[in-house]
């Protein structure tokens, strides 16, 4: 298994498992319990309907149970949540133009691109501005995604850890060729970056959680 482009990455399919998980462990659970049951207390063995009213355990559990799956399904993903919605110290700052259809990337020294070129390790902070109609900026190895709503600016945060090429798509239904707004990350190397961006810029490395 390759490694995560981004620490957030593990974050997230770790939710994704374990709420999948309990889906799971409920669903065969309540199955083998409701076909042990029909065979268990079948009418035509005698067995007549017990009234379970006010039965205070089943009122407990049945309560109490769901109550703290829920709250740690929540628990989790708001954990996760968290991590790329607060602002990193030191971040390289993209400005993005989203517009029908097509993203466009602005770096500090004035540089444009319709692909995005990051350096690997370093925080990211996109901010975002839509030209015309919503548009959500959508980076699926990164697990991140950002609605960019016309008239306001929008923050998306990320620090990749692996060099290599991702997709970029937009998320939001904006028009006709919705389907076709697509375009790339492109995370490289310092040297690499230093070289595409034109010898001024200084890496600030952000440390990446270890495994």
């Amino acid at each position: 298994m390759s490694p995560a482009p981004t620490a957030h990455v593990e974050s997230v399919d770790f939710v994704m498992l374990y709420i999948v998980a309990i889906s799971v462990i409920l669903l065969i659970g309540i199955t083998v319990t409701m076909i042990y049951f029909v065979f268990k207390f079948n009418r035509k063995k005698g067995h007549q309907p017990v009234d379970i009213h006010g039965n205070l355990l089943l009122e407990v559990v049945w309560i109490v149970i769901p109550t703290l799956l829920v709250l740690s399904m929540f628990y989790f993903g708001y954990t996760s949540y968290r991590e790329y919605r607060i602002k990193p110290d030191n971040p390289l700052v993209v400005d993005v133009t989203a517009r029908m259809w097509q993203f466009t990337f602005k770096y500090g020294n004035g540089k444009m691109t319709d692909t995005l070129y990051v350096p690997v390790n370093t925080a990211i902070d996109l901010e975002m501005k839509s030209m015309d109609v919503n548009h959500c900026l959508y980076i699926p190895a990164f697990r991140i995604k950002e609605d960019i709503i016309y008239g306001q600016t929008h923050h998306l945060y990320f620090t990749p850890k692996e060099v290599g090429d991702y997709d970029i798509a937009c998320a939001e239904y904006c028009g006709l060729n919705h389907a076709k707004m697509y375009t790339k990350v492109k995370v490289i190397n310092d040297d690499q970056f230093t070289k595409w961006y034109g010898g001024n810029w200084q890496p600030v490395k952000t440390e990446i959680p270890k495994e």
